[in-house]
């Protein structure tokens, strides 16, 4: 376990000695509500961007979570959530590049963390899907989009690389480069359009010149960090 040094003033350090207090377990439990309380802050802040599908498939991803039962929602939770949802464009994503939601699920769910002994009735967010949930945020914001959608999520899983639900997606032939560029396809109109389409299209086109030359810029942007 790391350790942290806390210095005190003289006389606060001489009265903590003289009335025998345990230092340690005082600072850790005030570091662990001073932590708690800023990642409330900032939960609620990220939450409140999030469009109502994409809070949906929050919800759906603690209620998969939920009945297995496992003791956090990880990236393979959030990953069900956009299966689960069903209208979303996430998903649409996906089937654009040739994923089928049935088999998207099952993969998922045969890769979910072992049973925990009891279920847990409001699980909190694992590490990795914590992180692809900030990277969300960051996909968003590299897009120019004031919002947090379904397909954000997505991104943001992918972003991850090495959680199980980026893993499930990669074994299936998703990466998030690809993934990226089916998201600005389909937000611009051309929501059957491949990647491969989308980076062959005739130079004529400026519209998916413009498309071509965003994403450019975002991968390497994103590249760069």
């Amino acid at each position: 376990m790391p350790k942290i040094n806390v210095y005190l003033p003289d006389a606060l350090a001489d009265a903590v000695k003289e009335a025998q207090l345990p230092v340690s377990s005082i600072c850790q439990a005030a570091l662990e509500s001073a932590v708690q309380k800023v990642q409330a802050a900032r939960d609620g802040r990220l939450y409140s961007r999030f469009t109502p599908r994409a809070k949906h498939v929050l919800e759906l991803a603690r209620e998969v979570a939920a009945r297995i039962p496992n003791e956090h929602v990880d990236t393979v939770h959030l990953l069900v959530g956009i299966v689960d949802e069903g209208g979303n464009l996430g998903l649409k994503v996906l089937q654009s590049l040739d994923i089928e939601a049935d088999d998207l699920r099952a993969e998922l769910l045969g890769s979910m963390p072992p049973k925990t002994a009891a279920p847990a009735d409001d699980p909190g967010y694992a590490p990795g899907a914590m992180r692809a949930l900030e990277l969300t945020a960051k996909e968003a914001m590299s897009l120019g989009h004031n919002y947090i959608g379904c397909e954000h999520i997505l991104l943001g899983v992918l972003a991850t690389e090495d959680t199980m639900g980026a893993q499930v997606l990669h074994r299936m032939g998703v990466d998030v480069r690809s993934a990226r560029r089916a998201v600005i396809a389909a937000l611009s109109g051309f929501v059957h359009a491949t990647p491969q389409a989308v980076a062959t299209a005739p130079a004529a086109e400026p519209a998916l010149e413009e498309i071509i030359r965003r994403l450019d810029a975002i991968e390497q942007r994103l590249g760069s960090e």
